[in-house]
């Protein structure tokens, strides 16, 4: 595993200054895949540290997205996000913009990891953005209105509570049906019993398979010559 620094940078979106965390390993020569980290309707970038520093430990350069800056948020509730979803999606597009040219990071190989409300924009993302070549989404959702512009989708990892009270599992099974239609590769965890945030074991799983995923279509770290570590 890879030693990880973390710090903040910020790119500018709409005029705006929004900052981004970064988890990054500290080698050199290394081109390294990069996953951008969007958080809930409840804001809790903070929270989002854990799952970062994992990634970057296994050799991702991951960014934690504030895309409430964009808007002055700080929680969303649905007139928000009817409100601001495409002014976060334009954010969104943005920092992939930034990304995709820092030296660390593999411009080919970017993927989007998403809670809740961030999982909704990665997906919408990804349906729009070529860049993007792999999503995990948190108890989320495509939102139905976006089965109107989905142009591609790339591959995604799917995990769901099933007694979710926020978001409901029947939003898991609605995106595992537009990935069938599409012939899109998905892997899918639904956890029994489980509400809107996982935790302990759950967790943990929720963890493995996110890592194990992300290795699989991003792929791992390479040094200048191309090869994989």
């Amino acid at each position: 595993m890879y030693p990880v620094t973390q710090s903040q940078a910020s790119f500018i979106s709409g005029g705006k200054s929004i900052r981004l965390d970064s988890f990054l390993s500290s080698a050199n020569g290394k081109a390294f895949p990069a996953v951008v980290a969007l958080h809930g309707s409840g804001g809790g970038h903070t929270t989002m540290s854990e799952p970062a520093t994992l990634l970057a430990r296994h050799g991702f350069a991951v960014y934690v997205l504030h895309y409430f800056d964009r808007t002055g948020t700080t929680f969303a509730d649905k007139q928000t996000i009817f409100r601001n979803f495409p002014l976060w999606m334009k954010t969104l597009w943005d920092a992939l913009s930034h990304v995709e040219k820092q030296a660390l990071v593999d411009p080919k190989r970017i993927g989007l990891l998403g809670f809740s409300l961030g999982a909704y924009l990665s997906l919408s993302n990804a349906g729009i953005d070529s860049r993007v070549q792999a999503v995990v989404e948190f108890f989320g959702g495509l939102p139905k209105e976006m089965k109107l512009f989905v142009r591609r989708i790339p591959p995604v990892l799917i995990l769901h509570g099933e007694s979710d009270p926020t978001v409901p599992v029947e939003e898991a099974y609605h995106l595992q049906q537009v990935l069938e239609g599409k012939g899109v590769p998905y892997e899918m965890q639904i956890y029994p019993g489980i509400g809107h945030s996982f935790t302990g074991e759950i967790w943990r799983d929720a963890g493995l398979r996110t890592l194990a995923f992300l290795k699989k279509h991003l792929g791992q770290s390479s040094d200048s010559s191309g090869t994989q570590v």
